[in-house]
């Protein structure tokens, strides 16, 4: 695919790099920011017609703005979940009232959501989950627990898989709920602090008694359709942006070796070149894939290819350093909680990027099966 950049596209950049360098300033308050977006029409673009209060974007200019997103340090967001993963959903497989319902409030930044796949003893195998969902009238009701939920403690919904009919195995008898957080008592929410002390992930609890759904996509029964409709949405322009932070973080690796004499160590000097070519062979292999179609394991090669890279650039930010990489930027007391500096954050949060969004293991027998054609893997009905 040609990315060369038009005379409207390069229009387009200096628009978004203008509008980033006067808005893009320090920001406490991530729910804020995203109204921020919202109101200036930056969330979906890439949603396929307008009308609900954002712009459109060529592909290209897709990536121009997530690369420039990226470049100007703007603040990470709270709703890419919304914007990248439900909203195409909707658009392919909900109905007129859930996209009027729905779209426009994400497109304003006013409405947060998050991801309600994994559970405990299931997951990456999303055939395998428990919780359940009983109709009762128009309105369901949910029991059961999710786990590793990105950004629950902070949104307004969440979408759910879950079993409608306890008789189907497997990917069958699920559907694919849209569930209000705010229940109190119904719904419960639980941090799972990480090895960084910070708690991006959380279990979520359904009150099957009380927590109450009524909004089914694409039909009772079509849930595991539209979840792989939407695990088909994870890849996308957000991954040439997610490469530029990494090339930052590598760039910061490289100048510690060269300011502390690190890089005098051929073996070191051999890794980080290793990285850095890398690192230009997911951009292009990103390039060749973005906006293609039928082809099952671009996402899963995606995965792999990047989360063992970051994971191996977690362990150089340490090794540069040597043993100064065991002492945090503060004196610890017992009085005061234990800090990390960047480098200790990457190489700790980097050790899960092989298991979430699908472990490694999901990803090559994803490969094995659907692309190389080998026999499936032997399963137990749930």
């Amino acid at each position: 695919m040609d990315f060369g950049f038009s005379e409207e596209d390069e229009e387009f950049r200096a628009e978004a790099r203008s509008w980033l360098a006067a808005n893009a300033g320090p920001v406490t308050d991530r729910r804020t920011w995203e109204r921020t977006l919202g109101a200036a029409g930056w969330i979906g673009l890439g949603w396929p017609e307008a009308g609900y209060g954002n712009r459109t974007a060529t592909l290209t200019q897709q990536v121009v703005w997530a690369e420039e997103y990226a470049r100007s340090g703007a603040p990470p967001r709270s709703g890419h979940i919304g914007e990248n993963l439900l909203a195409p959903t909707l658009v392919a497989h909900g109905d007129a009232e859930q996209k009027r319902r729905f779209l426009p409030p994400v497109a304003a930044g006013e409405e947060l959501w998050c991801q309600g796949y994994s559970e405990p003893g299931a997951g990456s195998d999303l055939a395998g989950v428990r919780t359940a969902a009983v109709r009762e009238g128009a309105h369901y009701r949910i029991s059961g627990q999710k786990t590793w939920t990105s950004l629950a403690h902070e949104a307004d919904w969440c979408f759910v898989l879950a079993r409608t009919d306890p008789q189907a195995h497997r990917h069958r008898g699920l559907s694919f709920l849209l569930v209000p957080m705010d229940q109190p008592g119904r719904i419960e929410v639980r941090p799972i602090r990480q090895l960084t002390g910070t708690s991006d992930f959380n279990e979520v609890f359904f009150d099957g008694a009380c927590a109450r759904v009524e909004h089914v996509v694409g039909g009772e029964g079509q849930g595991w359709r539209v979840a792989m409709s939407l695990l088909g949405f994870e890849r996308g322009v957000s991954t040439l942006a997610q490469q530029i932070g990494f090339a930052a973080e590598l760039a910061g690796i490289v100048e510690t070796a060269v300011d502390s004499g690190a890089v005098g160590d051929p073996v070191l000097r051999a890794r980080l070149v290793r990285q850095w070519a890398e690192l230009r062979a997911m951009r292009w292999n990103a390039l060749r894939t973005l906006g293609g179609r039928g082809d099952p394991g671009a996402p899963s090669v995606a995965k792999l290819l990047w989360a063992n890279w970051h994971q191996r650039l977690g362990e150089l930010a340490v090794q540069t350093r040597g043993a100064g990489a065991a002492t945090g930027p503060v004196d610890w007391s017992a009085s005061a909680p234990y800090e990390i500096d960047a480098d200790q954050h990457l190489f700790l949060f980097s050790r899960a990027d092989t298991v979430y969004g699908g472990s490694d293991q999901i990803q090559r027998t994803i490969i094995a099966e659907r692309v190389l054609g080998l026999p499936g893997e032997p399963k137990g009905a749930v």
